[in-house]
């Protein structure tokens, strides 16, 4: 009798794993990357017929991150291949986030606590991810890897500016093709040790912002407690960064940490995701000696769609935002940032893009503004970014 009572208890842990192990992953991304279901603008043939001649890119999304297969069509979350493509996505920028603190909130983190390591736990990820930030993002460069692998004739990754030159062409003869370029969401990931940016870069990553929310041995996070500027070795990195062709991003940067950046920057930056502090008071958001200084070296700002970077998720904000950006230094600095799948609720997903061109045209965008705004000029950033200094133009 004991025996059989032991199987039986042995048999509902087991179930009781299981159940956990294929459910939770998926609840916890439900959860966390909502749509709020608010009603959306009417978009007109206008602005569909223009939406579908553009060339569209997302600065950030953090879709690897999660456990699904991103060739799929998803019942959850912001971003797949399939809606990229409904959205008429050219290039998705697909960033690599290790480690995030617990109770994590705009003001003030440590990081002594890890929300991602059970996150990386119950999706049953290779053991080595499981107590090294470094080999989660070579983790989500595999990841990456395969689903091109798997859509060879339709994902395209992004390694130079060739690459964007090829996807463009390919689009002009009207062919299917949506690129993914990797980027870094703090790099805490070189775990104290330059030479692993070798190894990222070798990995496929072509972006990265030194910090995410909690300082690190490069530079202050806008969200952590000392709110430093880069610190020697910081320096150091983003030189290298230049050289090799990765475009450094002040996403999440403390004021000193930016300031730092723009400094000694030889090369555009990119505030990947956010919002502007004239539209939207929220403390991660870029004030306008900020986007001024962003502007004077040649760089873009990517704005977002959800509460934290617009103060609402109405697309209508995201436009006025970048109107903003527009009217201080310029529409060549202006691109979209949305943070999909980053645990925030927005309005749309990314097959619904296209409430964005309508809210820019109601803002009274021109073709051409609307054109560089929603993709040209991160095409012409990144484009020049990811090459190598010294390279032949």
């Amino acid at each position: 009798m004991r025996r059989k009572v032991g199987i039986g208890i042995a048999v509902l842990v087991i179930a009781a794993l299981v159940a956990f192990f294929t459910i939770a992953p998926g609840y916890v991304e439900r959860d966390l990357n909502r749509i709020d279901a608010e009603p959306l603008i009417a978009v007109s043939q206008e602005a569909r017929d223009l939406h579908a001649d553009l060339q569209i890119v997302d600065l950030h999304s953090d879709t690897l991150l999660w456990k699904r297969d991103m060739t799929q069509r998803a019942s959850r979350g912001h971003v797949d291949l399939p809606r990229l493509r409904d959205g008429n996505v050219a290039l998705q920028v697909f960033s690599s986030v290790t480690k995030s603190p617990r109770g994590q909130n705009y003001d003030s983190n440590t990081g002594e606590t890890d929300n991602i390591t059970p996150l990386v736990i119950a999706q049953l990820q290779p053991l080595r991810t499981w107590g090294s930030l470094l080999e989660r993002s070579l983790w989500h460069a595999q990841k990456l890897d395969r689903a091109v692998e798997d859509e060879r004739d339709g994902l395209f990754q992004i390694h130079g500016a060739e690459d964007v030159d090829r996807l463009l062409r390919r689009r002009a003869s009207g062919r299917d093709g949506v690129g993914a370029m990797l980027s870094i969401e703090g790099l805490h990931n070189l775990e104290g040790d330059r030479a692993n940016l070798e190894r990222l870069y070798d990995a496929g990553f072509r972006m990265a912002g030194l910090t995410h929310f909690f300082d690190n041995d490069l530079a202050g996070s806008m969200h952590g407690t000392e709110k430093g500027g880069l610190t020697n070795k910081g320096r150091a990195v983003v030189r290298r960064m230049e050289e090799m062709g990765m475009v450094v991003d002040i996403a999440h940067c403390s004021p000193a940490c930016v300031a730092d950046i723009i400094a000694i920057a030889r090369r555009p930056v990119v505030s990947s995701h956010g919002g502007v502090q004239a539209t939207c008071g929220v403390n991660r958001n870029l004030s306008d000696d900020q986007i001024r200084g962003v502007a004077a070296t040649g760089g873009i700002i990517g704005v977002g769609y959800w509460p934290g970077a617009v103060c609402d998720t109405s697309p209508r904000s995201t436009a006025s935002a970048m109107r903003h950006i527009r009217d201080l230094v310029g529409i060549e600095h202006v691109a979209l940032g949305s943070d999909f799948d980053g645990s925030v609720t927005t309005r749309f997903d990314t097959s619904e893009l296209s409430q964005v061109t309508q809210a820019l045209m109601d803002e009274g965008f021109s073709e051409g503004e609307i054109r560089a705004a929603m993709g040209g000029n991160a095409l012409r950033v990144l484009s020049a970014g990811i090459e190598p200094m010294g390279a032949k133009p």
